[in-house]
Parts: C-alpha cells; structure tokens; sequence
C-alpha cells in the first residue's frame, strides 16, 4: 500500500516541512528507517538518528527544532503529539490490512446462527447453531464459535480462537491466535479412595467491550453462573482464568499469570508476568502485583503495591529483601561471636 505525504498530514492534521510528492509504503524505527518508509521522532534521546535516517517521511512535535541540517530526502509532518499521531497511524495501517468481509470456503454457518453485515469468516471456520455475530466481525480461519454464542460489533477472531457454547463476547474486542473462551472449569471431587468425578461446569463466560486477550490464554466457564471479563480488560499470551473468575474494568494482566477459581480482581489493577493469585479471594481496586509473586490471600487497601510470594508491600519486600541477602554475613557474625564467647 502506498501512501502520500499530504494524505497522511491530512489524517493527522499536520504540517508539512519538505517535499509534498513524497510517498511512504511502509512504517519503521527512526535507527533503522529506509527509503519508502515513515518514522516518528518524540523522545529527545533518538534525536541524533533524524539527521542521518533515511526514511522518506518522519513525524515530529510542532515544538520540535532541528539542531543540525535534516537530509534533503526526509520530509517531516509535524503534530502536536507525534507518538499520539504514530499509534493513530499504526491503527489506521492496519485497519488497511485487516480482512475485507468475504464468506470463504469451506467454512460453515449454521442455519439458525444470525449473522451481521459486513462479516468476514475464513476458511475452515464455524458458526454453530443459534449463534448471534454483530456487524463488521472478523473471524479468521479455522476459528469455532460454539452453539448459542453471542459476539458484538466490530469483535475480532484470529486463527484458531475457540469459542464454546453460551459464551458471550462484547464488542470491539480482539481475541489473538489460540485463545479459548469456555473450557471446562477444574472440578473434581475424590471419593474415599481418592478417585475423582468430574464436577458438571454448566456456566458460561462473559467478555465485555473493548477487551483483547492475547495468544493461547484461555478462559475457563463457570460452574454455575459467569467467569465475567469486564470492559476494557487487557490479557496478555499464556494467562489462564479459571472458572468463575471475575476481572474488573481496565485491568491489564501480563503474561503466564494465573488466577484460581472464584477470585475477584478490581478494576484498573495491574498484574505483572507469572504472578500467581489463590482462589475464593478478593484482589482490591487499582491494586499492582510485581511479576513473579503470588498471593494467597484478599487484598483490602486499594492502590497497594505487592511483591514476593506470599506477596506483602513492595517497600517491605525490598527490606526485607535486603536483609536475606546480608544473612551469609549476619551468621558468619554470629558465629564469631559465638566463639569468642565459648573462648571465656
């Protein structure tokens, strides 16, 4: 795809300093721009590769004054918020190479499924019974939509995304390669002799609008009732929600964390990688969890910072921290002290 100076100023609603028949196909970093291609420049410490990048186009802030000649090959458009204008850019990008609404085949529609305007369904994919898809959805191949699932306007499936049934996704959403909404909670009661029978998951998931989760998570049913993702929610690769799990609004999980059964997490928390969060507790508002810890019990005080496992406040941790790594010296002490008493 190629692009003008002038129709990407126009988008942005930039000026522009250089030459106005320049043309872009493609995006780059500004240390490794090529001819062709569109960069930005916002943080001051990349300053020095805008006058020897070789990118045809490069977006700056309007407050922006060069210090040393821009090559004559460089065009700049300058914007208010040139990494703002940048993310706007990339988005619009890649609206552009998104799915155009095509039925492929072979794939299958159920007879009973209500189908939007506008859908793209790949190869391969499929669209159970009784299944209800809004307008302008994107589902890519080799995708299942599972019997009785609700999908809302504009949501996105990337390959292989499977979606049990009952399960309900809001819209504006983006599920990435692999994810699994639906899977069967981890229910299982042993008997005397510690055999287990499976416990009956009969409970669905709900995702609200405007949530994207990442490659492979999965999101496990509830028992009875709802595991509830809430709008705006973001998930990262590899996480794992178990069954009637409740994730507040905003909240963002980074990737291989895990949540156990009957937790419920606040909104706009922050979950760092592999943190580990027990089951049938409540994790408080705006609450941060460092990556690597786990925590094995309610946290109350919202807005607290937590690390280590069994996680405590962060400042603590550090101290505490701190002081283990002194123990090597503290026993040696101790033990020279133990001598010389032992001596009199």
């Amino acid at each position: 795809m190629e692009f003008s100076v002038e129709q990407i100023a126009g988008i942005l609603s930039g000026d522009i300093q250089g030459n106005k028949d320049a043309k872009v196909t493609g995006l780059s970093k500004i240390e490794e721009g090529q001819s062709g291609t569109l960069s930005f420049l916002a943080n001051p410490k990349y300053e020095e590769h805008l006058y020897i990048t070789k990118a045809s186009v490069v977006i700056v802030n309007k407050s922006f004054v060069p210090t040393k000649e821009i090559p004559s090959t460089c065009t700049l458009i300058k914007v208010e918020d040139a990494y703002a204008c940048f993310a706007q850019l990339l988005e619009t990008y890649n609206q552009f190479r998104l799915k155009q609404p095509a039925i492929e085949q072979p794939s299958f529609i159920d007879v009973s499924a209500k189908v939007g305007s506008d859908l793209y369904l790949g190869a391969f994919a499929y669209i159970g019974s009784g299944a209800k898809i809004g307008n302008n959805v994107k589902i890519y191949p080799q995708a299942y939509v599972g019997d009785g699932v609700t999908i809302g306007d504009n949501t996105i499936l990337f390959p292989g995304v499977k979606i049990y049934a009952d399960s309900v996704i809001g819209k504006n959403c983006i599920l990435h390669a692999g994810v699994v909404v639906g899977s069967d909670g981890f229910g299982f009661a042993p008997d005397e002799n510690n055999v287990y029978s499976k416990v009956p998951q009969i409970g669905n998931v709900i995702i609200e609008d405007n949530v994207e989760i990442g490659s492979n998570t999965t999101l496990d049913k509830a028992t009875l009732g709802s595991t509830f993702i809430r709008k705006g929610v973001k998930l990262d690769n590899l996480i794992h929600i178990a069954h009637n799990v409740e994730i507040g609004e905003n909240t963002a999980i980074a990737a291989q964390a895990g949540v156990a059964g009957s937790t419920k997490i606040g909104k706009n928390a922050m979950i760092g990688g592999q943190a580990g969060i027990s089951g049938h507790i409540k994790i408080a508002d705006g609450t941060k969890i460092v990556a690597q810890s786990g925590i094995p019990g309610s946290v109350k005080k919202e807005g607290e910072i937590l690390m280590g496992s069994p996680g405590i406040p962060m400042e603590d941790f550090k101290k505490s921290y701190y002081g283990f790594r002194k123990l090597p010296y503290i026993l040696n002490k101790l033990r020279e002290l133990e001598e010389k008493i032992n001596k009199h």
